[in-house]
């Protein structure tokens, strides 16, 4: 996944960004709500990490406007506020989860875990398609009876073709994905994780088939 945080204590987000990479996620940091409109101008997110209290603005806001425009990325608002009003105020101007601070990691990486789940109408972890089934959990894919375990790009990237399978992603979209814009990305980093997932993929009836100009595709059959 790729997510966007939004906050403004340089402490804090430099222990989440590091968490969140260690697990294998993507994650780019502004520490204003005007960075973070720059960013998602230009960037295409899973998630949406927001604080409340920033430099130039509040974030309720800055959650206002980006529901306003249609925008249906998950935000999980950041807060110091614990009255029950603060709370409800948020949900009902479109934050999908609040977390209170001080909180735990873990306790954020399952909220996160929720929140993308409902995004696609799924109660469930494991991802199935054909004969294959993905705990990004555990890291895990299952082919038959036999385990796989996967690095954490090649898990990210694999999550992602079986979230939608038949939709060609081009390369600079998986890039965009899959690295945050201040990770050093070689030109052929993509087809060296493409080319293993290929590799994993051999004992199902999954393939993934190069679009020539185009891009990639998860085929089921």
């Amino acid at each position: 996944m790729k997510y966007l945080l939004i906050e403004d204590n340089a402490e804090l987000a430099g222990a989440l960004c590091n968490r969140m990479r260690l697990d294998g996620h993507a994650i780019d940091h502004a520490a204003t709500l005007s960075e973070g409109s720059d960013y998602l101008r230009v960037g295409e997110y899973d998630l949406i990490l927001l604080d409340i209290m920033l430099p130039d603005g509040d974030g309720r806001g800055f959650l206002e406007r980006h529901r306003a425009r249609e925008d249906d990325t998950p935000v999980i608002v950041l807060t110091a506020r614990s009255e029950v009003s603060d709370r409800v105020g948020m949900l009902d101007l479109g934050a999908d989860d609040y977390l209170t601070k001080p909180f735990d990691h873990a306790e954020l990486q399952a909220r996160c875990r929720a929140v993308l789940r409902r995004r696609v109408g799924s109660a469930q972890t494991v991802i199935r398609r054909g004969d294959a089934s993905l705990d990004p959990l555990a890291s895990v894919l299952t082919i038959g009876e036999a385990e796989v375990t996967l690095r954490n790009r090649e898990l990210r990237l694999l999550e992602l073709f079986m979230n939608a399978p038949g939709q060609i992603f081009s390369k600079d979209k998986l890039v965009d994905r899959l690295f945050s814009y201040d990770g050093t990305v070689t030109d052929n980093a993509i087809e060296v994780y493409v080319g293993r997932l290929r590799k994993h993929l051999e004992p199902s009836s999954l393939t993934i088939s190069t679009h020539r100009g185009l891009g990639y595709r998860l085929d089921e059959g």
